[in-house]
Order: C-alpha cells, then sequence, then structure tokens
C-alpha cells in the first residue's frame, strides 16, 4: 500500500487528524505552528491561534471542540470564533495539550504533557456532561487515545513507555477497572502515537521515528503497516465518502536541517487508499 500526498503543506508538528462526518472534511493541527488546517472539495485553509492546538471533535455542522494548551474551546468554522467549554490546566505553563478524541458516548478525552516532555507532567482527562475529570496522572507524552467499537474498552499511551494501555469501560463510559498493557513495543524499540479503530477493533497506530502507521487486532497482535516517506508519523484518521481512507499526519521536528533540505515530505499529511474501513468519530455532546 503506498499512500499518496494528500496535502503538502509541511506542519512543524502534524496532529490530531479529525474526518468530520457531517461536513465530509477533514482537519487537522500543526501545533508548535500554532494552526488549525483542513482540506476540503472547496480547498486548502488554516486558522492561526496564539497558543498551541492540537485535537478536535465535531459538536455540530458549523462548530469543532478544540483542545489548545489552556482549555477547550467551542471554535466556529464560519467566521474563525471561539468561546471556552473548560480550563484544562490553564494555570500550568509547563503543559499544553496533545492526544484526543470522542467516545462513543459523546464525551470526550484529551490528554496533556509538558512542552518539553517533562516527566510525569501530562495527564488524561474526560469531558463529560459538563464536567472535566482527570483519569490518570503521571503521563509524560499522551497519545494513543481511541475505543473499541463495541465500547468495552478505551486505549491509550505514553510513549515515553513504549507501552499501550487498555482499560475496560463501564456503561458511561467511564474507566471500570485499573488499566493494563495491551500492547508492550518496547522490545521492538517503537514509540507508540496517535492511534484510531477501524470497524473491525483493529488499532492503527502512527509510530514515532518508525514512519509508519501499524495495524494490531482486537488481540494485540500486529497485523499489517503503511509506511510514508517522513521518520515522524504521529496520527492516523478514517476518512472519505466509504472511511476506506486512511490519512496519516506527520512532522518536521527533531529531524536535522540537513536531511529536512534533502527530504521535503517530513510534515506533509499522507493518504492510503482501501486499507480498512474506519467508523464515524462520535459528535461530542455538551
Amino acid at each position: 500500500m503506498t499512500p499518496h500526498v494528500y496535502d503538502a503543506r509541511q506542519c512543524q508538528l502534524g496532529e490530531g487528524p479529525l474526518w468530520h462526518p457531517a461536513r465530509q472534511q477533514l482537519f487537522w493541527f500543526d501545533i508548535i505552528g500554532r494552526k488549525l488546517l483542513t482540506r476540503s472539495a472547496r480547498g486548502a485553509d488554516e486558522w492561526p491561534f496564539d497558543e498551541a492546538v492540537s485535537a478536535a471533535g465535531w459538536i455540530d455542522d458549523m462548530t469543532l471542540l478544540i483542545a489548545s494548551a489552556t482549555g477547550l474551546w467551542r471554535f466556529n468554522l464560519q467566521d474563525g470564533s471561539r468561546s471556552i467549554v473548560t480550563p484544562l490546566e490553564g494555570t500550568n505553563p509547563v503543559t499544553r495539550s496533545n492526544d484526543g478524541r470522542a467516545d462513543p458516548w459523546g464525551g470526550f478525552w484529551i490528554g496533556t504533557m509538558g512542552c518539553n516532555a517533562e516527566p510525569g507532567a501530562g495527564a488524561i482527562y474526560r469531558l463529560y456532561q459538563g464536567q472535566l475529570r482527570k483519569l490518570f496522572a503521571d503521563i509524560t507524552i499522551s497519545n494513543a487515545i481511541c475505543f473499541a467499537p463495541d465500547r468495552s474498552y478505551a486505549y491509550f499511551a505514553d510513549t515515553s513507555t513504549g507501552k499501550v494501555m487498555r482499560v475496560p469501560l463501564d456503561r458511561s463510559g467511564w474507566p471500570a477497572g485499573p488499566p493494563v498493557v495491551f500492547i508492550d513495543l518496547t522490545k521492538d524499540s517503537l514509540n507508540p502515537d496517535g492511534a484510531v479503530v477501524d470497524q473491525e477493533g483493529n488499532i492503527w497506530m502512527a509510530q514515532w521515528g518508525a514512519g509508519r502507521v501499524a495495524a494490531y487486532t482486537p488481540d494485540g497482535v500486529f497485523q499489517q503497516a503503511v509506511e510514508v516517506p517522513a521518520a515522524h508519523a504521529t496520527c492516523p484518521a478514517f476518512g472519505g465518502a466509504a472511511l476506506t481512507t486512511l490519512v496519516i499526519t506527520t512532522a518536521r521536528q527533531g529531524i536535522p536541517d540537513n536531511r529536512l533540505e534533502q527530504e521535503n515530505a517530513h510534515g506533509m499529511t499522507f493518504a492510503a487508499e482501501g486499507v480498512a474501513r474506519g467508523l464515524p468519530e462520535p459528535r461530542v455532546i455538551l
């Protein structure tokens, strides 16, 4: 499966791709560049922000929920205005938001991390029914937040540990037990980054530094990988009318300057067709 360039704009730290099922439109972020990007049938566009932004869910046709360094915000796609939903470690200058995804109940899970990956500075939270609750603390680099199609489990990773965790969920989507190691990538020296689950329950996980998105079965067994011509794959999403296009964001961060001069694919966004069929991203209910 050879991916093609979906969008040639070079992000310093591309992240958080979201296929809006109602708009049939892809959104993603450049965290370091402090902007939200999009591409649709009408072309490409982007919105600048005054702080780091990293992840989103969709509220309605014209409104996204956006995670920033200081809060979760309603963002109006028509006029670019935003209003605060809830602060997110807004008084802590050390941290910023990172990986996040809507859950099947209409909640939103969002992870934080130190701006310089300070050990244990971050956490993972859930916004649900108007309340933001901390779920897991002492996270260095929050990543791989996604959910089993049958609502039985949530997955997440602290990239610094090299391990993907699985936690059982109750009927309202709250953790119903302690997280356990689901996939241990340490033996292969792989770094889990963003992830998404397809309709069969397979987890498609970007692996920082490996230039690929790897698929694992619901039992945690490696299945296949899609390689991209950029060292740092950061996060996948399923998009397109049939949700059979795997979109992959990448980063230029951490690539030596001499390599960036010779290889211009780092930071671009890629797409691979027909690798699997995804699920529509749930609507965030505030």
